[in-house]
């Protein structure tokens, strides 16, 4: 695995959107079919990575990314119900060491270095679910669905015996907030009576919980042994407690199941005293647990804290640590993507690693296997955690042959044959062959056509591929002349033609073929934001898009700018770098690409960006930079501040630039500002100003 410190942009890049693959398909399979891929340990260490990265690369944070969502969109066949107060996730810490590291993190926003307190909750490995109570009775229930939208399981959340139907003197509303679980007891007499029936047998008692839960048939449930804990709130007409302790108090108090080992911690000692009893008592508590969650116990502090995009500043879950095991590598085979960057991959004997079978492993670049001196036929330890998919830790060379031989990384691409180059400061090398390589162009169109980008239903991925190689689609122009070229029926009768004939597809007909062609049309309008992410500039993801078109609106001014190399505006854009631009403005440099664009505008039309957000700040849509050191809240806290009253804070003063905020020893931003004559406010001026 790469050190974060030594990642390149571009590799970052490349990591940050196969982590967003693995983590969408692994959230399938854990929310949706309640039938996890990966262990809970590696999925944790996977968002980990995926953290640590957009830290460093805050703008190459993608709109999949794991940070950007929680779980995954509903199923059709349960209601929906909109959360009206968003059900998010939390930050993560894996070492003991990493405590600290989250109260110095809560210090350093709030600008203190006060003693905080710290209620510890066991994470219960389970479902999350919310149950609303109106008027003190038990109306609706959802599960967390994508933290916006969850299913509607009212009527199986009733059938739970310890979740009270009614409760007295409570608010008007309240909505209470936990996790479904299933103890180990009764998951075993579950698998025990199914075995007997031949029916499914549950891997753990998450998944026998989530199933039992999400039955469309609420008697199923019934028949189920499910219990509940409560942790947290959602949607409270009158907010009585002050703190996260007080709050659990008041629903004991009320009826509702809490964990017996919820502590309130005064001090780091005791945080990390409360880590070590649970880890030590984990295996005797009757339900699976995966961590503690920290939660700073002042609802005071936590307001002032606030939120990252989809966590919680004043949270974060401390999980237990990930497994190894030792396998053989059969293959070592190199991987094409859509820059042409060449990834090496181990194929390994296939392993069981802490109940999840792993037969592949990441090994990042060439650099990494002359480091480790990775070989086809080596014994090696696998580590189900910190990458995209599982890592090789260790070489056993104890165990390696006589006649084994080093790895040679290819010169010449192994899909297209074209000469490889790596520049100087990257560790990826890439293949020179372009929309020439195959790989290379088939990954650009699934990338073109992906759910961030114009998100075309009917267009998988081995679609995409089926119809590059048979010549179909060979550039993203030619999927809107698709309908225009395809002569597969006539007055609805069949006609065979020598021309392109959809209909006579295996597996396809008149209705898939329409509806192929609807859901093209259907993108001949595109926002902006989504057709810069559709051109796949190197280094530019979602995010960054975004950002892209909130400063110049129209795809036509972007462009000619980027033509024309006038960067300064791109520049100024907090978290774009010298590197990025370079590569934005070589990517309209190309004659190729220009052509490619122009046939597309002839087919569809980009949108002119226009922030439809009604702010009524006097900073809203203004650019604001801050510099020095502020006395009354620390920088982070006023970065977050002015970006939730609507304004764009950037990291450079440009012309574009609206007002620098300057705190004390502020420097060399201060002085351009006054050159370019952009207003300059102190700290004090900035609060009165958003008053």
């Amino acid at each position: 695995m790469i050190d974060i410190e030594t990642l390149t942009e571009q590799q970052a890049s490349e990591e940050l959107k196969q982590l967003a693959q693995i983590m969408a398909k692994a959230d399938l399979a854990y929310y949706q079919d309640d039938n996890p891929e990966i262990s809970d340990a590696e999925y944790d260490q996977f968002k980990k990575r995926n953290e640590e990265i957009e830290t460093k690369f805050p703008h190459l944070i993608r709109s999949d990314s794991p940070s950007q969502k929680v779980g995954v969109r509903i199923q059709s066949g349960f209601g929906k119900i909109v959360h009206k107060v968003p059900m998010l996730s939390l930050g993560n810490i894996f070492e003991v060491e990493e405590i600290s590291t989250f109260m110095d993190s809560v210090n350093r926003f709030l600008g203190t270095n006060d003693s905080i307190d710290i209620y510890s909750e066991p994470k219960i490995d389970g479902l999350g679910f919310s149950a609303r109570y109106e008027k003190g009775i038990f109306t609706q229930g959802a599960t967390r669905g994508d933290g916006s939208i969850g299913e509607d399981i009212t009527q199986n959340l009733k059938t739970i015996k310890v979740l009270p139907q009614k409760i007295e003197n409570a608010p008007e509303v309240l909505e209470v907030r936990g996790e479904v679980y299933m103890s180990k007891q009764d998951f075993f007499e579950l698998n025990e009576k199914n075995l007997a029936e031949n029916k499914k047998i549950f891997a753990n008692p998450r998944n026998a919980a989530a199933g039992s839960l999400r039955q469309l048939d609420s008697n199923v449930t019934k028949e189920r042994k499910l219990s509940l804990f409560v942790y947290s709130w959602g949607e409270v007409s009158d907010v009585s407690w002050h703190s996260q302790s007080e709050f659990i108090e008041k629903i004991k108090a009320w009826g509702f199941p809490t964990n017996p080992n919820n502590k309130l911690c005064h001090t780091i000692a005791e945080i990390e005293a409360a880590y070590q009893n649970i880890l030590t008592i984990r295996g005797d508590l009757p339900y699976d647990i995966d961590g503690i969650v920290y939660k700073v116990d002042s609802l005071e502090l936590q307001k002032r804290l606030g939120f990252l995009t989809r966590t919680p500043r004043w949270a974060t879950a401390h999980k237990f640590p990930a497994e190894k095991a030792i396998t053989k590598i059969n293959q070592i085979r190199v991987q094409v993507g859509r820059t042409g960057a060449l990834t090496p991959v181990a194929d390994l004997e296939p392993v069981n690693v802490g109940g999840v079978i792993v037969s592949h492993a990441t090994l990042h670049n060439e650099d990494e296997i002359k480091r480790k001196d990775v070989r086809v036929g080596d014994y090696v330890v696998i580590q189900r955690a910190g990458d995209v998919i599982p890592q090789v830790v260790e070489v056993l060379t104890e165990k390696r042959k006589n006649e084994s031989q080093a790895f040679i990384f290819p010169m010449l691409c192994p899909i297209c044959g074209s000469h490889t180059i790596r520049e100087i400061d990257e560790a990826v090398r890439r293949c020179t062959g372009g929309l020439n390589c195959p790989a290379q162009a088939v990954e650009r169109l699934i990338h073109f056509v992906s759910r961030e980008a114009l998100d075309i239903e009917g267009l998988g991925n081995k679609i995409i591929e089926d119809f590059y190689h048979e010549g179909i689609i060979q550039n993203p122009v030619d999927i809107f002349t698709l309908e225009e070229r395809n002569q597969g029926y006539k007055d609805d009768l069949f006609a065979k033609t020598d021309g392109l004939s959809l209909e006579t597809r295996e597996g396809w007909g008149k209705k898939s073929v329409e509806n192929l062609f609807k859901a093209i049309n259907s993108r001949r309008i595109i926002s902006l934001p989504r057709f810069i992410y559709a051109l796949g500039i190197r280094q530019v993801g979602s995010a960054t898009s975004l950002l892209i078109a909130k400063n110049y609106g129209l795809f036509e001014t972007f462009m000619n700018e980027m033509r024309e190399e006038k960067t300064e505006k791109l520049l100024s854009i907090d978290g774009i770098g010298q590197a990025m631009a370079k590569d934005i403005t070589e990517f309209f440099q190309e004659e190729h690409n220009l052509q490619t664009i122009r046939k597309l505008m002839s087919q569809i039309k980009i949108e002119e960006f226009i922030d439809k957000t009604d702010y009524s700040s006097p900073i809203a849509n203004q650019t604001v930079v801050f510099t020095g050191t502020l006395e009354k809240m620390t920088r982070a806290e006023a970065k977050a501040k002015a970006q939730s009253m609507g304004a764009k804070v950037a990291g450079s003063v440009s012309n574009n630039t609206d007002y620098v905020i300057v705190g004390a020893d502020a420097g060399s931003k201060a002085k351009k500002a006054q050159e370019l004559g952009v207003k300059i406010l102190t700290e004090d001026e900035f609060l009165e100003l958003i008053k």
